[in-house]
């Protein structure tokens, strides 16, 4: 049996631009000063950014393909 876990962390999606929105309008900033306050609060991304659901969605298509099979007890 294989096991493997996906942890992605901040992902940026529908809900998370909806949120951005909302502290920037209750801050008077904009949305790009939100996103870098949410992502300074959190210790900071490597990134530089949230993930897209497209970066996961491409990891999880990596990790039930045949290339990685030999994957197991692993936490991305």
């Amino acid at each position: 049996m294989r096991v493997l876990a996906v942890s992605p962390g901040w992902i940026k999606t529908e809900a998370a631009i909806r949120m951005m929105r909302r502290i920037a309008d209750s801050s008077g900033s904009t949305v790009e000063a939100a996103t870098q306050s949410v992502m300074d609060a959190l210790g900071g991304i490597p990134m530089g950014r949230p993930a897209d659901p497209e970066d996961i969605a491409e990891l999880v298509g990596f990790l039930v393909s045949p290339r990685a099979g030999y994957l197991s007890g692993t936490n991305m």
